[in-house]
């Protein structure tokens, strides 16, 4: 082989680590947030990117509204600011399902 074919061969294993190592790891963590963001209800309990934690009361397109504090003060954040959520409310759908067992128990 001449130093040509080297060169290119060279070249494609470099950026097919780079791809597995940056690119791909980052797309994971994209597709996770955005998913994380698209299961948002109301009443979850979430921690904003810059630490602050609250319940949220209301979401409209990508406007979140919080209730944070003692004092119930209520925060309009944008949607991309979620930074995790810290506690699911389970949906009506699991809660009314936990109430039929529990009749179906006793």
């Amino acid at each position: 082989m001449n130093q040509t074919m080297v060169l290119i061969i060279e070249l494609v294993v470099f950026i097919g680590i780079f791809y597995l190592l940056i690119i791909l790891p980052q797309q994971r963590r994209d597709k996770k947030e955005r998913e994380m963001l698209a299961s948002l209800t109301p009443g979850d309990e979430i921690i904003t990117k810059s630490g602050i934690y609250g319940k949220i009361l209301n979401i409209k397109d990508d406007v979140i509204t919080l209730e944070v504090g003692a004092d119930r003060v209520k925060l309009r954040i944008a949607k991309w600011a979620v930074g995790g959520i810290l506690n699911k409310t389970a949906s009506k759908e699991v809660k009314s399902d936990k109430e039929d067992k529990k009749e179906d128990n006793q």
